[in-house]
C-alpha cells in the first residue's frame, strides 16, 4: 500500500508535534506563530498568524477539558495504588484503562489541531520550520550539556 504522506513530511509534522506538545496545550509559554523570529524566518503573513492563532483557540477549551480529565484519572489511579489493596486489581486495570483512554483522547486533539497548523503553512514554511525547530532543539541540547 503506497502512503500519502511521504516520510519527510511525516518527520516533520513529528517535530512540530514535539515542539507544541513539550507542555500542555493551554499553558504554553510558546506560541511559535506569534514569536518574531519564527514569523520572520517563516515568512508568516498577518492572515496565517491570525488563523494559527484561531486554530489554537478553537482547541484550547476542548484541550483544557481532555486535560482536566487526565488528570482526575490519574488522581484516582494514584489513590487506588497508594491504597496498596492487592484485592482491588480489577479495579486497578480498569483505572490504568480510564487513565489511557483519557490521555489518547488529549493526543488526539493535540494531534488534530497540529494537522490544521500544518496546513495554515506552505511547503516552504513547512521546510523553514523544521530547519528553524531542529536548530533550537540543538542549542537546547548544548545549553543543557553545558549545565
Amino acid at each position: 500500500m503506497k502512503s500519502t504522506m511521504p516520510f519527510s513530511r511525516f518527520t516533520a509534522l513529528f517535530a512540530l508535534a514535539a515542539v507544541l506538545l513539550a507542555q500542555p496545550v493551554f499553558s504554553q509559554g510558546f506560541r511559535w506563530w506569534q514569536d518574531d523570529l519564527f514569523k520572520k524566518e517563516l515568512g508568516l503573513t498577518a492572515e496565517q498568524t491570525r488563523g494559527l492563532e484561531e486554530i489554537f483557540q478553537k482547541a484550547l477549551p476542548d484541550q483544557k477539558a481532555l486535560k482536566s480529565a487526565l488528570d482526575l484519572a490519574e488522581e484516582q489511579f494514584a489513590k487506588l495504588i497508594q491504597r496498596g489493596d492487592k484485592a482491588a486489581m480489577e479495579q486497578i486495570d480498569r483505572q490504568i484503562d480510564a487513565v489511557e483512554a483519557a490521555r489518547s483522547a488529549l493526543n488526539k486533539g493535540r494531534s488534530k489541531m497540529l494537522v490544521q497548523m500544518r496546513q495554515t503553512l506552505t511547503s516552504d514554511q513547512w521546510a523553514r520550520f523544521t530547519a528553524l525547530y531542529q536548530a533550537t532543539e540543538r542549542e537546547r541540547a548544548q545549553a543543557k550539556e553545558r549545565k
